[in-house]
């Protein structure tokens, strides 16, 4: 540390709180540790009967923690967020509209493994709200050479795409088919339809149109052709999803000339998920639990494709790293370890 004149203080960094104490008003810390004294800070300090401070000595090629936490953030943060400003050492990365988390898990730990530097983060593919704290990140010495910081930022540039960033749910025209002799001759009332029209309007996209076929492969496929003649980005085709001979769902999308991504998914609820795409256009068969359960497979896929994502077999598969639901009492998702 270095004993300065106030006068002369100017760019110089503190290593202890300052008090200011002002009878009946006021008496706290008026300057933290680390506060880095500008020149409208003179006046201020001279007022609480400062001449002299202590600082830190300052060295060639050393940096402070502010700095170091601002240039680690601006490095990581791609579209969709927001930096706060510097506090106590520690910058807040916060969502800047809803959406969905992309995080690079390798590069995360890339940076980690660099000694003094620090980033947490929610995890890959969380769904955020405008405002949420997605990441803070921060060095641990007040002080750190910045050759560390500059390792850091070249490491963050060695990556294709941003370490972290929110994508937009895109709103899609979705229609739905409901499947089910049941209710196509209306022995039972629809409950599958008003769950998947309230989950697709939260994610803000629209119901084009719901249809109703019965287990006949060639009306399932018929209401198939209807909706992508409509204009329908997405469809999601419920019920009849099961290995009974009666559901026949996967086989009308498999014999339609679909490719099949998946039949089938670590997920529980989910297990019988279905994703199959006729050209760019997704179509998910959904099992029943998607209408009992609160959240399902069909949770973690949609908005992913919404986000713009073309999934394979291997995203779906690596859901089962996290893809068991607890059933809790009361659902926190995503506040939880589902889909983690």
């Amino acid at each position: 540390m270095e004993k300065i004149k106030v006068r002369d203080s100017v760019g110089a960094i503190l290593i202890h709180d300052m008090t200011q104490i002002i009878p009946g008003v006021v008496k706290g810390a008026r300057f933290r540790k680390g506060h880095v004294i500008r020149e409208e800070d003179i006046p201020i300090l001279l007022s609480m009967g400062k001449e002299h401070i202590y600082v830190w000595d300052q060295k060639p090629g050393l940096i402070h923690e502010n700095e170091a936490a601002e240039r680690l953030a601006h490095a990581v943060a791609g579209s969709g967020l927001i930096l706060d400003e510097p506090k106590e050492g520690k910058i807040t990365l916060t969502a800047a509209y809803d959406g969905l988390l992309y995080s690079s898990e390798d590069g995360i730990l890339a940076l980690n493994t660099l000694d003094g530097v620090i980033l947490a983060t929610l995890h890959n593919h969380y769904p955020v709200k405008k405002g949420d704290k997605i990441a803070g990140t921060r060095v641990v010495p007040l002080m750190i050479d910045e050759t560390v910081i500059v390792e850091a930022e070249r490491v963050v540039q060695s990556f294709a795409k941003p370490i972290l960033e929110v994508r937009p749910l895109n709103p899609f025209k979705v229609g739905i088919i409901i499947t089910g002799s049941e209710v196509f001759h209306g022995r039972i009332q629809d409950k599958f339809g008003p769950v998947l029209r309230s989950k697709i309007e939260n994610w803000g996209s629209i119901v084009l149109e719901q249809t109703y076929a019965s287990d006949d492969v060639a009306l399932i496929q018929s209401s198939i052709r209807h909706q992508l003649d409509q204009g329908a980005e997405m469809i999601l085709v419920s019920g009849g999803m099961s290995v009974d001979p009666d559901d026949v769902t996967p086989t009308a999308i498999k014999e339609m000339g679909a490719e099949l991504i998946t039949y089938g998914s670590p997920v529980l609820p989910g297990a019988m998920f279905l994703l199959a795409y006729i050209g760019d256009i997704p179509i998910m068969g959904l099992p029943g639990c998607v209408m009992y359960s609160k959240t399902t497979a069909f949770d973690l896929v949609a908005p992913r494709l919404l986000a713009g994502e073309r999934l394979t077999r291997h995203d779906i598969v690596k859901l089962g790293s996290g893809g068991l639901c607890l059933d809790c009492p009361v659902c926190i998702y995503p506040r939880c370890s589902f889909g983690k």
